[in-house]
């Protein structure tokens, strides 16, 4: 009998969490700005190879790794591999459009494309949502492909190599429900809830302790 080694797929528009994508608009026309132990730039081909602890900023993304190639192309689209340290995960930080949101994730590469706007994790990918400080909503996958455009993103388990014995790779999702409008509002407080007591009337007495009993 033979078996599929098709891999777990997850395509999730993410309607149903608020949206996942819609990242920085930005950002896509911010200078990138590269710091790293060596860089081996050829202007003719606009290629750079940056090496060693290499810290990426454009805009609001933030990008992590040993080992970064970018390329740019005539339009002045860039084109990144970001590549981790052995046995380290790199990692890729943006913040939502008109939200106090981000996106983060890693892997052991992670592919940048400002053309397509997408970002690739690959190989023990993980991507989460932070609404503020709060982690809200995580995921994990062989790669995972972020599309800011379409607001679409993909993530694939990994394939089970025949005759390894080793099962095929699964997809894990948490998704936190959005906040609810009525739990969220603030509680009013006991004297806005209930009505105002009567206001108490004044009686005349014609002795100081008030009337004989």
């Amino acid at each position: 009998m033979k078996s599929s080694l098709s891999p777990w797929l997850l395509t999730a528009a993410l309607a149903l969490v608020g949206g996942l994508a819609c990242a920085e608009k930005a950002d896509r026309n911010k200078p990138m700005n590269v710091e790293s132990d060596a860089l081996r730039y050829d202007d003719l081909k606009q290629t750079s190879v940056f090496t060693g602890r290499v810290v990426l900023t454009k805009g609001t993304i933030l990008i992590r790794g040993t080992k970064i190639d970018v390329r740019q192309d005539a339009d002045g689209n860039q084109f990144g591999v970001v590549t981790a340290e052995p046995g380290k995960l790199a990692f890729f930080r943006q913040k939502r459009e008109g939200l106090d949101e981000f996106i983060e994730g890693e892997g052991e590469t992670i592919e940048y494309d400002s053309l397509a706007d997408t970002v690739k994790f690959i190989s023990k990918g993980q991507l989460r949502r932070y609404r503020g400080a709060n982690l809200n909503d995580e995921f994990s996958g062989n790669v995972i492909l972020y599309n800011n455009i379409t607001d679409v993103f993909t993530i694939d388990g990994a394939v089970a190599k025949a005759g390894s014995g080793a099962p095929a790779g699964r997809v894990r999702a948490m998704l936190t429900p959005l906040p609810d409008a009525a739990a969220a509002a603030p509680a009013k407080p006991a004297s806005a809830t209930r009505p105002p007591l009567p206001i108490p009337t004044l009686r005349s007495s014609t002795t100081l302790g008030g009337e004989k009993k």
